[in-house]
């Protein structure tokens, strides 16, 4: 069912606050997925190896996703934006100096990685709970499409290639810049007037929290399968990140700066994607939208593995990336819409054990099928797994599509 759009109501100046701290820690982020892949490339070639890291990066939303969460629903999520942001920009300083010395390897790079990935369970839980307190439920959908779309910008866009640039120039210097980054943005997201702790009516442990916030969870009719189907759609599309820098230099014959421009590719298809989101879902209805998503997504990775020749990896990869995107926002949306928001960390952090928890399982058996069967079958593999998984996502979305338009506020057409 089609919305009937209405003027925008302004966004408001903590909004901007938000979204101006989100840019640059995006940016930090983009910067480092530019660069930490070419500096484990200098090490190894070997693709089990290289998704390690990936997958050790997000091993803590496995492990720590749901206690994050909790924690969230604690403390004052502006000051646990910033304080994890100085946590990462100490990370980052220490890992330039290692390198400086001679002293990073591959052991360096994995500690790092899960550290990093530790704070950003917290970081980002804090972030995506705080969005609801500084906008209406109306804004949610536009406040989403331009955090999306700026962290498109920081991590694909601008960062990504800007990493792999600094990394041509010295090793260590994209990680300097990240972690000045860091601090730029605990400075910036401090400035926003306010406390944001999640007012609370009785005092409780935080194993009742958590119980509290599973159990909402798994009573809720449509979140909780549709975290399921997700999840499997996440190991699916996931099988490509670990390996992802091995396709580009290897598969596709680019230098280093050649993979920060695909990287640049897929960072302005997403900023594309996220601007274009509420725009496709006022034309085409929200399942309609989505379903389109899953397809375009997962058939531009089969062409990836079946095609791995530069112009089908660039056009392909901007296809995916613009349809990814377009379904982020609108799954964020929606999420944000339907939990309660005394309960948002809890509830994400659970849901979010499932979905994130399943990119180490994914880049694990991506960097397995790669070793086995090369790089460009794992694109094919994830492809085909990815189009099973989405279309069962997109069933549950379709048959909640009235309990969805309802959370939001949407009159229908």
């Amino acid at each position: 069912m089609n919305r009937v759009p209405e003027a925008p109501q302004p966004l408001g100046g903590k909004f901007w606050r938000l979204f101006t701290s989100s840019g640059i820690s995006n940016l930090a982020d983009g910067i480092a997925i530019g660069a930490v892949p070419l500096l484990a490339a200098t090490m190894t070639r070997d693709p089990v190896v290289i998704s390690g890291l990936v997958t050790l990066q997000f091993l803590p939303w496995l492990l720590f996703a749901a206690l994050a969460g909790a924690l969230v629903d604690r403390w004052d999520r502006k000051v646990t934006m910033a304080a994890t942001n100085l946590v990462r920009a100490s990370l980052f300083a220490t890992v330039a100096l290692l390198v400086i010395l001679g002293r990073a390897n591959l052991t360096v790079l994995y500690v790092g990685a899960f550290l990093l990935g530790t704070a950003e369970t917290v970081y980002d839980s804090a972030a995506r709970a705080l969005l609801p307190q500084v906008v209406s439920r109306a804004n949610l959908e536009r406040g989403n499409a331009l955090l999306f779309t700026v962290e498109s910008v920081g991590n694909r866009f601008a960062g990504a290639p800007l990493g792999a640039w600094l990394f041509v120039f010295a090793a260590a210097l994209p990680l300097w810049v990240d972690s000045a980054a860091y601090v730029l943005a605990a400075l910036v997201i401090l400035t926003l007037s306010g406390r944001y702790r999640p007012e609370r009516t009785e005092t409780t442990t935080l194993s009742a929290d958590l119980r509290e916030g599973l159990g909402w969870l798994r009573r809720h009719s449509m979140l909780f399968p549709l975290m399921l189907t997700t999840g499997g759609e996440v190991i699916a599309y996931s099988m490509t990140s670990g390996v992802f820098v091995l396709y580009a230099l290897d598969s596709l014959g680019l230098p280093e700066t050649g993979y920060g421009l695909l990287l640049a590719t897929g960072g302005f298809a997403a900023i594309v994607g996220s601007l274009i989101s509420p725009w496709l879902v006022d034309r085409l209805s929200r399942t309609v939208a989505l379903g389109l998503s899953i397809v375009v997504c997962s058939v531009s990775a089969i062409a990836m593995g079946v095609w791995p020749i530069q112009v089908v990896g660039f056009v392909a990869w901007f296809a995916s990336t613009f349809a990814l995107a377009v379904y982020d926002v609108q799954i964020m949306s929606i999420r944000q819409a339907m939990i309660p928001e005394k309960l948002f960390g809890r509830v994400q952090g659970a849901y979010r054990t499932v979905i994130w928890g399943g990119i180490p399982l994914g880049t694990l058996l991506g960097g397995a099928v790669g070793r086995a069967l090369g790089i460009p079958p794992v694109f094919v593999i994830s492809g085909i797994a990815g189009l099973i998984t989405g279309s069962a996502s997109w069933w549950i979305l379709h048959r909640n599509r009235a309990a969805i338009a309802a959370a939001l506020e949407e009159k229908p057409a």
